[in-house]
């Protein structure tokens, strides 16, 4: 809960200038490397599926796998990963994983099986999961709340931002050589930082509050998260309404009920749940489901359909949507100022119009489409909402949230981004396969059965941010984080 106190201070500190020490700088610079590989590990495979499926034989349904796979130990272990980083160290945490990511790249990109491939991205995913929440809450926890803290976390959300969309240009030049390069280009990176972050993140004692071994919330929780996003991802080649599908949303809820019955129970519970009840940590949250989840699956059909149907190359597609990575990019100097000036619910609204509007726009394409008139005005939209709502939805979820449960804000906030786009990419995977409308002979005939196969999932990406902007829009509780309102 936000004191007066904290308000108070955070008011002062709108209105001091911003100086960072040389060790904050590169302590900054190591985290956010970090989650830009992250994001650029996600969109560099995205757009390597059509060649991965060609050399290795895989079929949609397979390669869904290919991305699913990832979010499903992301997603699935993200709050874990959080709350672990708080209560056994953060560098400890983040340096391991980190390894782990590094290893798994390189065998990923060596390995001719799918099944292993597919498992690569699973321990991936693993990784992920502690690396991402625990370098935002090794931000949080060396950045003093205010304007210091949202530009630290501003710089840090544009850079995964930046890496998630820029990851398609990157992700089409690696293509062009071979798709493997897709995997092994992250090694090298990722065994630099490890070294500079030996040397530049600060050490920490782990938290001594809420310090309890709460093992069995620990296992309930790992068991029940991955249990739901394991359905999710599987339920459009099983089906909705097959006996496996509901068996698993079944037992997932009875083994996170399970979970919540122990975290209300024992004396220093791993998650506590009264951080939701601040309006506008839930509110973040869902604002993030609909932003990562209609993008990633809008993404999904954009690659699918421009290489595979319209016959693009990589490259070609990449440098068409450049321009989003670009803008997402080009504002990483910029957010915190825009966050100070406007606040940061006015541009999460700001941001979901635009990527709505993109999404409606986009539903104009045929199967001859021209790029200047018929895909720039959607990309541009898209790069102008990412840039403006993402870094303000990070800097909303974890404003006023204590120390000892940074780590567990962060996690929250990046198991809503996973877990949304899990169950968006879910359902669409599930309209696409619901339309199969078959392709002929003849290239354009082809082109438009696709076209009317993946309308669906479009549809579905625009309604998704929509949803997402109306509950942004919602009448908020009266209570708030200082971050939410302009500078005066």
């Amino acid at each position: 809960m936000t004191s007066p106190s904290t308000l108070t201070r955070s008011a002062e500190q709108l209105h001091t200038a911003v100086r960072w020490t040389r060790a904050q700088w590169l302590l900054l610079m190591v985290v956010c490397t970090v989650l830009a590989l992250d994001g650029l590990d996600v969109s560099m495979v995205g757009v390597a599926l059509p060649s991965i499926g060609h050399e290795l034989h895989l079929g949609t349904d397979s390669l869904q796998w290919i991305v699913s796979a990832y979010v499903l130990g992301y997603g699935s272990l993200l709050l874990l990963g959080g709350r672990l980083a708080d209560l056994l160290g953060r560098r400890r945490i983040f340096l391991i994983a980190l390894t782990v990511f590094a290893a798994a790249s390189l065998l990923g990109g060596l390995v001719n099986d799918p099944t292993l491939l597919i498992a690569t991205r699973f321990v991936k995913g693993l990784a992920a999961a502690f690396t991402a929440p625990t370098g935002f809450s090794i931000i949080t926890t060396n950045f003093a709340e205010g304007r210091e803290r949202n530009k630290a976390l501003s710089i840090f959300t544009t850079f995964g931002a930046s890496g998630f969309s820029l990851g398609l240009v990157v992700g089409g030049l690696m293509t062009s050589l071979s798709w493997r390069w897709t995997f092994l280009v992250s090694v090298p990176i990722a065994v630099a930082v490890v070294l500079l972050g030996m040397l530049f993140i600060p050490r920490d004692k782990p938290s001594t509050e809420g310090s309890g071994h709460d093992v069995w919330g620990a296992v309930t929780l790992a068991l029940g998260m991955l249990g739901l996003v394991y359905t999710l991802v599987s339920a459009p080649e099983k089906g909705w309404g097959s006996v496996a599908t509901i068996a698993g949303f079944a037992i997932s809820a009875a083994v996170l009920a399970t979970f919540a019955v122990i975290e209300n129970r024992v004396k220093h519970p791993l998650i506590r749940f009264g951080i939701l009840r601040e309006g506008w940590v839930a509110r973040a949250n869902l604002s993030a489901i609909g932003l990562f989840g209609s993008y990633l699956s809008f993404q999904f059909i954009l690659t699918m359909y421009l290489q595979s149907v319209l016959g693009w190359s990589p490259l070609g597609m990449a440098l068409a949507l450049l321009p989003t990575g670009l803008l997402v990019a080009t504002s990483a100097p910029f957010a915190d100022r825009f966050i100070e000036k406007f606040g940061a619910p006015r541009l999460i609204l700001t941001g979901l119009t635009a990527m709505g509007l993109g999404y409606v726009l986009f539903l104009r394409v045929g199967t001859s489409p021209n790029y200047v008139l018929d895909i720039l005005p959607s990309v541009i939209l898209l790069g102008i909402g990412f840039a403006l709502a993402f870094p303000s939805i990070n800097v909303q979820a974890t404003a006023g949230i204590r120390d000892s449960e940074q780590g567990l804000a962060a996690g929250l906030i990046q198991t809503s981004t996973q877990v949304g786009a899990a169950l968006v990419l879910a359902v669409t995977t599930a309209l696409v396969s619901g339309h199969d409308t078959g392709a002929g002979t003849n290239s354009t005939v082809s082109a438009a059965a696709m076209l009317d196969q993946y309308r669906p999932g479009l549809v579905l990406s625009a309604a998704v941010a929509i949803a997402a902007l109306l509950v942004a829009a919602s009448p908020a509780r009266r209570r708030r984080a200082l971050v939410e309102q302009p500078a005066a």
